[in-house]
């Protein structure tokens, strides 16, 4: 798709705006692609004004917003005049169900602690019947004895009932721990809003939506989580319960892979 420049304004088009500014700041398209992450072809396809390799709107306007701050040019006003030229800002997209460890975990059982005091105490007071039970025969039968009668030596033992041992109950922070054999990824907006997907190590999709300020979203996989980042200055990353120090810049797409043995940029 190519845009040229509009009868009724003679600014020149957004992709040959970035394409000047960069030759005139004497940086090349690899330069570029370097410092903002945004891969080669899709700079190239940009500065011919073709977005359809962007991967859609919000990508578009990401790339656009990051390349422009790169060769000095007015951000908000190159983001407006692709809004204005592509029928308006993207609506937001309503977030899909998110994959949460804790949300399978079944509530613990607690212990009967009733029940194995009961069965503790009959023990007990059988053991101690038991126990007199026969010592009072080992008289009777000496008594018996002298007079020369012949003891009753089939005396029935009584029937003792050992204590359950209850299983302990797993901890709050237990659960609440990042599994060692997993990665956990948590994304939180705590700047603003930003578009995010994230895929599992088989390329199977966990989340593609808009993540509003002050909402919280947890990813994990038994080896990896990918993720791609709208707005990666809006957001604060933490991998396996450590956050990640990185500073990321306002409007900043940001594509990032972690394994159990993060956190380090992927």
């Amino acid at each position: 798709m190519s845009i040229g420049n509009s009868p009724e304004d003679d600014r020149p088009s957004i992709g040959r705006a970035l394409q000047q500014a960069r030759i005139a700041a004497g940086l090349t398209v690899e330069e570029i692609s370097s410092s903002t992450r945004v891969r080669i072809p899709i700079v190239h396809a940009i500065e011919e004004d073709d977005f359809s390799r962007c991967g859609g709107d919000v990508y578009a306007r990401g790339h656009v917003r990051t390349l422009a701050r790169a060769v000095g040019l007015d951000a908000d006003r190159l983001v407006a005049q692709y809004d204005a030229e592509h029928g308006g800002r993207p609506a937001p997209t309503p977030a899909a169900p998110l994959f949460e460890a804790e949300r399978i975990r079944s509530e613990p059982r607690r212990p009967n602690w009733t029940a194995a005091m009961v069965a503790a105490i009959v023990a007990v007071v059988g053991f101690v019947g038991f126990t007199a039970l026969k010592g009072g025969d080992d008289t009777t039968g000496s008594t018996q004895l002298a007079e020369g009668s012949t003891p009753d030596t089939k005396t029935p033992a009584p029937k003792t009932h050992k204590p359950v041992d209850p299983k302990p109950a797993p901890s709050d922070s237990a659960i609440a721990a990042a599994p060692r054999d997993k990665v956990t990824v948590r994304l939180d907006a705590s700047q603003g809003k930003s578009w995010i997907s994230a895929k599992d190590h088989n390329g199977r999709l966990l989340f593609d939506g808009l993540l509003l300020q002050g909402q919280t979203k947890t990813f994990q996989d038994q080896e990896r989580v990918d993720l791609v980042l709208g707005d990666a200055g809006s957001i604060e990353l933490f991998v396996n319960g450590k956050k990640v120090e990185d500073k990321f810049q306002p409007g900043q797409v940001e594509r990032l892979s972690y394994t159990k043995g993060d956190p380090a940029v992927g």
